[in-house]
C-alpha cells in the first residue's frame, strides 16, 4: 500500500480568505504556543512547519543595523523634497535591499519599523531627524508615499509591512519614558492624529509603534485612541508593536501600574499586539502574559486577538505560501536613486548671485563638515561614500579646491611635562557596525589596538568642540579617541557613535590647567603606568585625575582665514553630527550655531566677502546669514551627499528642496519643548504669529516662476483650484507650488494658513503649466469642543497659492455653506473638563486608567479654563463638580468678579476616586463659564441644574 499524501492544511491554501486561514491556524496553536507569538522574536512552531518570525527591521532612510546597505538622505532631507514619487521610489528600492538582505542574512526582518510621522512641532527635539515636517498635510503624503514603496506594488502580497512610529504627541527625549503631553482635543484632532490617519487610510500601513511617553497622563502603551481612532480608520488588521523596553516603563519607570502582569494585560487589551522587551530573550514576557492570564486578567481570545493580527502580516506577507522576491540590493538604480534624492533635498535658504559657482572658481572648502558623510542611529553601513570636500574636487578639479577643515590642534601636556602619544598601530579600515546587529546599542569599543601613553613630543590631536563644550579628539590618522569595556583611552573609533557614545570628552577647568572627563563613562582621565584610561570607580585603587595644560599648536579660524584669503569664493560647510547634541535620548537646548562653526564662518567671512554657507545638519539653526553671499541647508543626505552638492553648487541642478519646518530667529521664539499646545502656543507656521528666520515652504530656485489665472469652484465634496505656472528664468527647475487655506473669519482660533495640497514640477524656460487640485472640503474642518466632533464652518475661506507659506502670489476667497454651530447645551449634557475653548496653567490628565480626560492645575500654578456660549435656557441654580483630590473649583460667569467655590470635603482617597460636589448658580442665556483650579484637584466634569 502507498501512504497517502496529508491534505494541504487550510492555512496554507492560498484560494481561502486570509481570515478563514488565521482561523484554521489559530486554532491549531496550543495556548503556549499562542503566547510565544506575542513576544519581539517569535520561536518557530516546528510541527505546524512554522518559521521564527521578528517584529522590527529600522528602515527609515535605508535598511539599517544589518551592515552595509544603500543610505538616502535623512527622513527630514526627505521632507524637504516634497516630491512624493520620488519618496515612494526611495521606499520602493528600500524594500527591495530588505529582501534582497534577508536572502542572505535571515537576522533582517521584514516588519520595518518606519515611517516616523511625528510632526517636527518643536526643533530642538533631539529626533527632529526622523521626522518629515512640521505640517500634518506633509508629513501624511510623504509617509504614504514612503509606506506605498515599502509595501510593494505586488496585487496581494506585501515585500515589507511597514509600522509607523511613535503614537502618539512624541516630541521630546527629556523624561521621555515619564513626561506626560498634554493635548487638548483641538490639537489631538487637527494636528497629531491627523497625519497617523491619512496615512493610515491611504492602504499601505501595517501597524504601528506607540511611543515611550504618556498622553494626558495615560501612558501610550494602553492609549485608548488605538482602539477608538487608530483601528476605526481601516478594516486591515494594524499589528501594534511596543517600542523597546516600554512594557516594563509601565511599571519600573513610569508606576502606572503595580505589577507587570497587570501592565501587560492592560497593553495587551488596549490594542498591544506585540512586546519588545528584554531584547531576544522572551522568557520574561511570556512569563508575564501566562501570570495575567492565570489571574484572569487575560482571556484566551484576548491572546487570539493579538495573535491574529501577527498573522495577519505574515500572510499579506506571503510566508504561509511560499512566495518570495529576491529583491535588489547596491544596483546602479539604487547609486541613482540615492544622488538624485540627495539634489532634491537641497534647500537654497538666500543668493545674492554668487550661485551657481561659474565653472573656473577658485574655492576655499572650509568647515568640520567639509570632508565628513555622517551618519545616523538609523542609518545603515556606507557602500559608499562622497563629502562636499570630494564632491567639489571632482566637480571643479582638485588643483582648483583649497581645504581646511577648521579643527583646533593641539597637544595635551601632562603635570610632568610629559604629552599625550598615540602608539603606532594597524588600525585597519573598521567601521563601527559594518558586521550588521540586532541591536547596536550592544556592539563593544575596540580593544585590540594600544592604549594612549605620553612621550616629550606627544600627538597633535584635532580637537572639535560640537557645543556646549562637548568635545570630540581626532589622532593623525583619523580615529577618534574613545573608551572601551576595559576603561583604557584609545585612538579607535572611526566616529563618534553608540548608544552611549564613548568619544567625547570635557575640559574643566582646575587649578592652573583642565581636568579631561570621558562624557561617556562620567570618569576624569588619568595617566597609569600601563597606559592612559579613565579613572576607576573605587576611588582607593584608581590612578587621580591627570592635570592637563592644553597646548594650542593651531586654531582652526587661523587655518580658514588663510585658505579663504586665496580663493574666489569660499564655501563653509557647517553644521552637527547626528550622534551628539540632539539625538535619541537627548534634546538640544538651543537653536544656535555652535560658537567653534561661528567663528569658522566669522573668520571666512572676514577675510573673503564671497562666503558661501552650506548648512548639513538634521534640524534647523537660527543663523545670521545675512552678511552671506549665499546660504544653503540639506540634511545628512546619505551616500550621495557630496556629490549632490556639488552639483547644485555649480548649477548642473537647480536647487528646489523646500523646508519642511519654520526656521525660527530666536531661542525666544520657542515655546516650552513640553507645550504641546500648538494652538494656545501659537506654535508652528500654523499658528506663529511672529517673523521667522526662514518660513514653511521657503526655498529658492535658479529660475523664476510666474504664477496666474488661478480660479476656483466650489463642490459637494471639494474645493476645484487650478492655475497657471511659467517658468520665465532659463534654466531647467523644479518648482514646488503650495496651495494654503485658510478660514477668513473663524469662530475660534484658527490656522494663519495651512498646506492643503502641493506638486513638484519640472519647466524648462519658458514652460508653462496649468495645475489643478481637489481639496476635500473635510479637511477644512475644526474640531468643534461644544458638539465633540469635526465641522465645517460656514462663512469666507482664503485660498492662497504661492512658493513658500509666506511667498503668497495668487489668492482668492470661496463661501462655504458648511454647517452652523451653536451654544454648548449644558444644561444636557454639562462640561467635559477637557473641552476648553482656552486655557491657561492647566494640564489635560487621565481621567481612569483605561479612558477619558480630566483636567488639572500645572505643578505651583492656579489653571485658568474658559468654556465659550455655554447656552443655560431659561435658567439653572445649581452647579456640580466632578473632581478627585483636594483643592478648589471656583466658577465664575463672562469673568465677573463674583466665583462660586466648590472644595470636596476631605482630599479624595486616590487621583481615581471621584466625588460630587454642589453649589449654588443662578444663569440663565448664553453666557460664558469660567474656571479657576488651585491645588492638585483633577476636574472630570461640570455640571448644571435646576
Amino acid at each position: 500500500m502507498t501512504a497517502q499524501t496529508p491534505p494541504t492544511p487550510p492555512f496554507r491554501d492560498p484560494q481561502l480568505p486570509i481570515a478563514k486561514r488565521i482561523d484554521d491556524l489559530l486554532s491549531r496553536l496550543t495556548l503556549d504556543e499562542k503566547t510565544a507569538f506575542l513576544h519581539q522574536f517569535t520561536p518557530a512552531v516546528e510541527r505546524l512547519g512554522i518559521a521564527a518570525f521578528r517584529t522590527g527591521q529600522e528602515a527609515l532612510h535605508g535598511v539599517a543595523w544589518m551592515g552595509p546597505a544603500t543610505v538616502f538622505p535623512q527622513a527630514v532631507g526627505l521632507g524637504a523634497t516634497w516630491n512624493t514619487d520620488l519618496v515612494r521610489r526611495v521606499g520602493d528600492a528600500v524594500s527591495k535591499e530588505v529582501r534582497a538582505m534577508r536572502a542572505r542574512d535571515d537576522r533582517v526582518g521584514l516588519n520595518v519599523w518606519s515611517p516616523t510621522v511625528n510632526l517636527l512641532r518643536h526643533p530642538l527635539w533631539g529626533r527632529n531627524e526622523e521626522g518629515y515636517s512640521e505640517d500634518p498635510k506633509l508629513t501624511s503624503a510623504i509617509a504614504t508615499a514612503y509606506t506605498h514603496g515599502l509595501r510593494g506594488d505586488h496585487p496581494t502580497y506585501w515585500r515589507t509591512a511597514p509600522v509607523l512610529k511613535h503614537w502618539l504627541a512624541h516630541n521630546n527625549e527629556t523624561d521621555r519614558a515619564t513626561s506626560s503631553s498634554s493635548v487638548r482635543p483641538r490639537v489631538l484632532h487637527e494636528y497629531d492624529l491627523r497625519a497617523f490617519r491619512e496615512t493610515v487610510e491611504a492602504g499601505a500601513v501595517a501597524g504601528v509603534m506607540p511611543a515611550y511617553n504618556l498622553v494626558n497622563g495615560r501612558p501610550n502603551h494602553v492609549s485608548p485612541y488605538l482602539r477608538e481612532q487608530l483601528r476605526a480608520w481601516t478594516d486591515e488588521d494594524l499589528l501594534v508593536c511596543s517600542d523597546a523596553g516600554a512594557p516594563s516603563n509601565l511599571v519600573d519607570a513610569e508606576h502606572y501600574f503595580d505589577t507587570h502582569e497587570e501592565a501587560t494585560a492592560a497593553s495587551l487589551l488596549a490594542g498591544v499586539d506585540s512586546f519588545t522587551d528584554h531584547g531576544t530573550d522572551s522568557s520574561q514576557m511570556i512569563a508575564r502574559i501566562k501570570g495575567a492570564y492565570d489571574q484572569g486578567l487575560l482571556s484566551e481570545a484576548d491572546i487570539d486577538t493579538a495573535v491574529r493580527r501577527q498573522l495577519s502580516v505574515r500572510f499579506r506577507l506571503g510566508e504561509f505560501d511560499g512566495y518570495d522576491e529576491p529583491g535588489a540590493f547596491d544596483t546602479p538604480e539604487h547609486r541613482a536613486l540615492a544622488q538624485e534624492a540627495a539634489e532634491q533635498a537641497i534647500v537654497l535658504l538666500r543668493n545674492d548671485g554668487v550661485l551657481p559657482l561659474a565653472p573656473d572658481t577658485r574655492l576655499a572648502v572650509v568647515g568640520l563638515l567639509a570632508d565628513e558623510c555622517k551618519l545616523d542611529w538609523y542609518s545603515g553601513t556606507l557602500i559608499h561614500r562622497s563629502t562636499p570636500l570630494e564632491g567639489l574636487y571632482e566637480r571643479f578639479g582638485a588643483e582648483r579646491v583649497e581645504f581646511a577643515e577648521g579643527v583646533d590642534r593641539v597637544l595635551l601636556r601632562t603635570s610632568t611635562g610629559a604629552f599625550l602619544h598615540v602608539p603606532a598601530a594597524d588600525a585597519g579600515d573598521e567601521v563601527r557596525g559594518a558586521e550588521g546587529a540586532l541591536d547596536p546599542a550592544l556592539l563593544a569599543g575596540r580593544t585590540d589596538l594600544p592604549p594612549l601613553t605620553t612621550d616629550a613630543t606627544g600627538t597633535e590631536l584635532a580637537l572639535v568642540d560640537w557645543g556646549e563644550d562637548l568635545l570630540t579628539l581626532r589622532a593623525p590618522d583619523g580615529r577618534y579617541l574613545s573608551v572601551a569595556e576595559d576603561g583604557c583611552v584609545r585612538a579607535a573609533a572611526d566616529q563618534p557613535g553608540g548608544w552611549i557614545v564613548q568619544e567625547t570628552f570635557r575640559l574643566e577647568p582646575h587649578e592652573k590647567g583642565h581636568l579631561l572627563r570621558h562624557v561617556g563613562t562620567g570618569r576624569h582621565v588619568c595617566v597609569a603606568a600601563d597606559g592612559v584610561k579613565v579613572a576607576d570607580e573605587n576611588a582607593e585603587v584608581s590612578e587621580p585625575p591627570e592635570i592637563f595644560e592644553l597646548v594650542v599648536v593651531e586654531r582652526g579660524a587661523d587655518a580658514a582665514a588663510r585658505v579663504a584669503a586665496e580663493a574666489d569664493v569660499v564655501v563653509v560647510v557647517a553644521g552637527n553630527d547626528p550622534h551628539l547634541n540632539g539625538r535619541e535620548t537627548e534634546d538640544r537646548t538651543t537653536l544656535a550655531l555652535p560658537a567653534h562653526q561661528e567663528r569658522l564662518l566669522r573668520a571666512a567671512r572676514a577675510a573673503n566677502p564671497n562666503t558661501v554657507l552650506a548648512l548639513v545638519s538634521a534640524y534647523p539653526y537660527a543663523v545670521d546669514t545675512g552678511p552671506l553671499r549665499a546660504a544653503l541647508w540639506t540634511a545628512h543626505a546619505g551616500q550621495a551627499a557630496g556629490t549632490a552638492l556639488a552639483r547644485v553648487l555649480a548649477g548642473d541642478v537647480s536647487p528646489a528642496g523646500r523646508l519642511p519646518q519654520t526656521w525660527y530667529a530666536d531661542d525666544a521664539d520657542l515655546p516650552d519643548l513640553l507645550d504641546y499646545d500648538v494652538i494656545g502656543g501659537r506654535q508652528t507656521y500654523l499658528y506663529f504669529e511672529g517673523t521667522p528666520l526662514f518660513p514653511f515652504g521657503h526655498g529658492l530656485s535658479y529660475a523664476s516662476f510666474a504664477y496666474a489665472d488661478l480660479n476656483s469652484r466650489v463642490g459637494e465634496e471639494a474645493l476645484h483650484v487650478s492655475f497657471t505656472v511659467t517658468n520665465t528664468g532659463d534654466v531647467t527647475a523644479d518648482e514646488v507650488v503650495q496651495l494654503y487655506t485658510r478660514a477668513a473669519d473663524p469662530s475660534v482660533p484658527r490656522p494663519r494658513r495651512a498646506l492643503a495640497a502641493h506638486r513638484r514640477v519640472t519647466l524648462t524656460p519658458g514652460e508653462k503649466v496649468t495645475l489643478d487640485f481637489d481639496v476635500p472640503l473635510s479637511e477644512l474642518e475644526f474640531w468643534d469642543v461644544a458638539q465633540g466632533r469635526l465641522r465645517l464652518e460656514p462663512g469666507p475661506y482664503d485660498l492662497l497659492v504661492g512658493a513658500s507659506s509666506e511667498d503668497i502670489r495668487l489668492r482668492t476667497t470661496a463661501v462655504l455653506d458648511g454647517e452652523p454651530g451653536g451654544p454648548r447645551p449644558v444644561t444636557r449634557h454639562g462640561l467635559n473638563g477637557a473641552d476648553f475653548d482656552e486655557q491657561s496653567g492647566a494640564e489635560i490628565v487621565d481621567r481612569t486608567k483605561t479612558a477619558g480626560d480630566a483636567v488639572t492645575a500645572a505643578r505651583g500654578r492656579t489653571a485658568e479654563l474658559l468654556y465659550r456660549a455655554c447656552d443655560f435656557g431659561p435658567g439653572v441654580t445649581e452647579v456640580t463638580v466632578t473632581v478627585a483630590g483636594e483643592g478648589t473649583v471656583e466658577v465664575s460667569l463672562d469673568g465677573g468678579a463674583t466665583s462660586v467655590p466648590l472644595s470636596p470635603k476631605a482630599p479624595t482617597s486616590g487621583p481615581y476616586d471621584y466625588v460630587t460636589v454642589a453649589a449654588g448658580l443662578t444663569a440663565s442665556g448664553v453666557r460664558d463659564v469660567h474656571l479657576r483650579l488651585r491645588g492638585p484637584l483633577r476636574l472630570a466634569h461640570v455640571g448644571f441644574s435646576g
